[in-house]
C-alpha cells in the first residue's frame, strides 16, 4: 500500500516519532472481548448467519477498565443532552424573538447562526441510538425520538444500518453505510454548506416516498435504496412497519408546525424549527466527513479506517465527542463523554491524531489530490508498536 508523502505531514510524523510514540516492533497483547463489551448490538441483522464476522484489533486495555468505562451516568448524560438542547433553545428562541421584535436582517442572521447548532442534532441522535448516553434505558429511547423528530432522522432505519457499519466497518458489501472512496468536491461543498436551498425538497420528497410503506433512502445519507431495502427483510415485517410509522410521525408533525406557522403569518418559524438544517452545514460536515474519508477499507484495524482528531472543548461538546471516532468504533458501548478517557488510556497505540479541523483538512485535501492522480490510493496511517 502506497504512503502519502507530503512535506508538511512528513514533518509532523517525524516529530511524532521523535516523541517516542512510534517504537520498535514487538507483539501487543490482545484481549478477547464479547460483543456486549464493545458494541450495542441493536436489532438482528438481515442474513447475519451468511456473513463472516471480523476479528478486529483491540488495544491492550484491561477488562475491568473497560467495564468501568462502559458504565453510563444519568447525570453526565443529562449534562450532555440538556446542555445541547439548551443551546438549541437559546439560538432558536433568539431567532423567534427577533422575528417579532427586531429588523428582518437581524432575524436572518440569527436564523443562519441557529442552523449551525441544529446541524449537530444528528450526532446526539447517533449517541442516543447507541443507548449509551443515559444509564436509564427509557431516557435514551425518549430523547432518541425527540432528536429524531427534530432532525428528520428515523431511528429504525439508522440503527438497522449503523449496526452493520460498526460490525463490518468499511468492508463492503456488509457495510453499505460508508463505502470508499467518499466523493468530496470543495466547490460544491461551500456552495451548499452555507445555505442549502434544496433541504426542504430533499426531506419532504424522502418522507413522501416512504409515507405509504416504501423503503427508500434520503439524499442526506451516503447509502442508496438497495442498502435500505436489504436492511428490512420480508421475513420481519414488524421492523418495516416501525420504520414507516416513524416516517409518518415526522412528516405529519412537521407539516402541522409548518401549516400553523404560515396561517399565523410567522414566516420565520419554519426556518427556525422545521428546516433549520438549511443553514450553516459546513462546520458539522467538516467534522463528520473527516471520520473515514481517504482512509483504508477492507481492513481489520479501526486505526486504519477511522480518524481521531483533537477539537476545542466547545466544538467537541457540540459534536458529542465523536472526534474520538477510532475509539468509538473500537468500543462502541463506551458513552461519548468517556471517550477522551478511553483515548488517554490507549493513545500509545494510536497513530498521530491531527489537532483541529484546519490541520485535519489540510491532510485530507492532500489525500484527495493524490486520489485524483491515483484513484486506487488510500492513505495508511503510521501505527505505533510497543516494547
Amino acid at each position: 500500500m502506497a504512503k502519502l508523502s507530503t512535506k508538511s505531514y512528513a514533518v509532523v510524523i517525524r516529530k511524532f516519532q521523535q516523541l517516542g510514540h512510534i517504537m520498535e516492533e514487538s507483539p501487543i497483547k490482545q484481549q478477547d472481548f464479547n460483543d456486549e463489551d464493545v458494541i450495542m448490538m441493536g436489532p438482528p441483522s438481515n442474513a447475519s448467519d451468511a456473513k463472516t464476522r471480523i476479528k478486529w484489533y483491540r488495544p491492550s486495555i484491561d477488562r475491568d477498565q473497560l467495564a468501568e468505562l462502559n458504565q453510563r451516568s444519568n447525570l453526565k448524560g443529562a449534562i450532555q443532552t440538556f446542555g445541547f438542547l439548551f443551546v438549541l433553545l437559546v439560538s432558536s428562541g433568539l431567532a423567534v424573538y427577533s422575528s417579532i421584535k427586531w429588523p428582518w436582517y437581524c432575524t436572518l442572521l440569527l436564523i443562519l447562526v441557529n442552523g449551525h447548532f441544529w446541524q449537530f442534532l444528528i450526532n446526539g441522535f447517533h449517541e442516543l441510538l447507541h443507548d449509551a448516553v443515559f444509564k436509564t434505558k427509557w431516557l435514551n429511547q425518549v430523547f432518541l425520538r425527540i432528536f429524531g423528530f427534530l432532525g428528520w432522522h428515523n431511528p429504525h432505519l439508522f440503527w438497522a444500518s449503523h449496526t452493520e457499519h460498526h460490525k463490518y466497518t468499511l468492508s463492503p458489501p456488509d457495510d453499505g453505510e460508508v463505502v470508499l472512496p467518499l466523493p468530496f468536491d470543495f466547490r460544491r461543498f461551500w456552495l451548499h454548506s452555507i445555505i442549502n436551498f434544496r433541504f426542504p425538497y430533499v426531506v419532504l420528497k424522502a418522507k413522501a416516498r416512504t409515507l405509504f410503506g416504501g423503503l427508500h433512502s434520503d439524499e442526506r445519507y451516503p447509502w442508496n435504496d438497495e442498502w435500505v431495502q436489504s436492511l428490512f427483510p420480508i421475513s420481519d415485517p414488524k421492523r418495516a412497519r416501525a420504520f414507516t410509522n416513524f416516517e409518518r410521525v415526522i412528516l405529519l408533525g412537521h407539516s402541522a408546525i409548518l401549516v400553523t406557522a404560515l396561517i399565523n403569518g410567522q414566516w420565520a418559524i419554519p426556518l427556525i424549527i422545521t428546516f433549520p438544517q438549511m443553514f450553516g452545514g459546513w462546520l458539522q460536515n467538516l467534522c463528520n466527513t473527516a471520520q473515514h474519508i481517504g482512509l483504508r477499507d477492507k481492513v481489520t484495524d479501526f486505526r486504519l479506517c477511522c480518524r481521531t482528531i483533537y477539537l476545542n472543548p466547545v466544538l467537541q461538546f457540540l459534536y458529542w465527542h465523536m472526534n474520538y471516532h477510532t475509539e468509538h468504533h473500537m468500543f462502541a458501548a463506551v458513552p461519548c463523554y468517556k471517550l477522551k478517557r478511553l483515548h488517554n488510556l490507549i493513545k500509545n497505540e494510536m497513530p498521530y491524531c491531527p489537532n483541529g479541523l484546519l490541520e485535519t483538512w489540510r491532510h485530507i485535501s492532500e489525500i484527495l489530490q493524490t486520489q485524483k492522480r491515483d484513484p486506487e490510493f488510500q492513505y495508511e496511517p503510521i501505527l505505533p508498536s510497543m516494547h
